[in-house]
């Protein structure tokens, strides 16, 4: 561990520079022993550099925490992961009565609730915000049946979130205080911009410098639009779960995950990465910062990298696959292109226009019979996303690769199901967006 503090304290500098990040912390947890280190600047604007104290947002890892409180919970005999969400939430609606009625915490947890996720609605800043979000799910598309498949839901974890509020009875943030951060002694940890302002803060970045918004809205709390920490917090709470035997079955196997080179399995909130040996953890993006989380039960070992934008992937792929490789034998998978770029043979199957709430995705064959996907942010990603434009290759069985990458990586292509022509009737890039023509 003091060979891998020293590797963290020269190296990260460097790969900050190969991959255009302006600041990271990283925190490595064996047993009782933790290294960290960081670097660079928190801000491009104000130059504040990057220390081990400095707070980056986790983003989606806050699913994590929450599906922690959930199963505190069912610990105390007060949640039952198969009984419908409407037992203890009996107002819940949506598009769907029969997926309402029938929709369970289980399904929530594992990301097979199968309404439409990326629904980032702001409700305000008050103490109602989570119930008021809630309410207005009533008028979210229903994709496919509860259960049916998986496809990632930020909107389920804000359902969880309202969960925990009303068996607590008080706000989530306060119920994530009160029962995860403080027992943890989780020190550098904020909640909201409010308690972020007392820490030193990692700024968001984008292609053309800091971001003018520092979180996405309080009501998305519960998916991840706001918690932030510094590293070594991050690792502490990766070690909790290591060391609590209570929260192994967090880790089980759920649901198995389509073959887009992500993941092999979900389980109650954590993505399994490999189960043999079990390599388990969640990324998280906000606006304009990244964050990497994984843990290796079989080593008691975990890394924590955080970034403020620029090509995170590539400097986490470095600093994680070093991590893991050095300390616990493993290797990152690596995402291969296929040998020879070759259009798929069945072309009809994959072309249509394919929408969610926050996107619309085109796939068309051109006279040379080579196939396009062009996708198009929609909702609140228009002003932050821009289009993306790629051929499609074949790569695996109704899986197709994309040539060029998005955001420093690619991101594989997955079509599901039968229209009843032949047609996919999803894409599916772990999100499921449905067939609208």
């Amino acid at each position: 561990m003091h060979a891998m503090g020293e590797w963290l304290r020269a190296r990260l500098p460097e790969l900050l520079a190969e991959y255009d990040v302006p600041a990271a912390a990283v925190a490595v947890v064996r047993g009782d022993e933790v290294v960290d280190a960081a670097a660079g600047v928190l801000s491009t604007a104000t130059g504040v550099t990057a220390t081990t104290d400095a707070i980056f947002q986790i983003g989606s890892i806050t699913k994590v925490f929450t599906a922690t409180l959930v199963h505190q919970l069912v610990d105390e005999g007060l949640v039952d992961l198969d009984r419908p969400v409407r037992t203890w939430l009996p107002d819940l609606r949506l598009a769907d009565e029969q997926a309402a009625a029938t929709l369970t915490v289980r399904q929530l947890l594992t990301h097979t609730a199968g309404f439409e996720g990326d629904v980032f609605t702001d409700t305000g800043k008050g103490d109602d915000c989570l119930e008021r979000y809630v309410d207005l799910l009533a008028d979210d598309p229903q994709l496919f049946a509860p259960g049916e498949m998986w496809s990632y839901n930020n909107a389920g974890f804000c359902v969880l979130g309202r969960l925990v509020e009303v068996l607590r009875g008080r706000p989530y943030d306060a119920c994530l205080r009160a029962h995860l951060l403080d027992p943890l002694g989780l020190t550098h940890a904020a909640t909201d911009p409010y308690e972020a302002v007392l820490h030193r803060v990692a700024v968001g970045h984008l292609a053309d410098g800091p971001t003018d918004t520092w979180a996405l809205a309080r009501s998305n709390a519960a998916a991840g639009s706001m918690l932030a920490m510094r590293a070594r917090d991050l690792a502490a709470f990766a070690r909790h779960h290591l060391r609590d035997p209570g929260l192994a079955a967090m880790r089980e196997p759920q649901v198995e995950l389509p073959d887009l080179g992500q993941g092999a399995a979900w389980g109650l909130g954590w993505e399994l990465f490999q189960l043999e040996p079990l390599l388990l953890g969640h990324d998280g993006n906000t606006i304009g910062q990244s964050a990497f989380l994984r843990l290796v039960p079989e080593h008691d070992l975990a890394v924590a990298v955080l970034t403020n934008g620029g090509r995170p992937k590539g400097l986490w792929r470095e600093i994680g696959g070093h991590v893991l490789r050095e300390l616990a034998g493993i290797e990152l998978p690596a995402l291969v292109a296929p040998a020879e770029a070759k259009p798929p043979a069945d072309a009809r199957r994959f072309v249509g226009r394919y929408t969610s709430v926050v996107s619309e995705t085109v796939v068309s064959e051109d006279d040379a019979g080579r196939l396009w996907l062009d996708r198009t942010p929609r909702g609140v990603l228009a002003d932050l996303d821009p289009s993306y434009r790629t051929e499609l290759v074949a790569w695996r069985p109704d899986v197709l690769w994309p040539v060029t990458p998005e955001g420093g990586a690619h991101q594989p292509v997955g079509f599901v199901g039968d229209d009843g022509t032949g047609r996919a009737t999803y894409l599916h890039t772990g999100r499921a967006d449905r067939r609208a023509e």
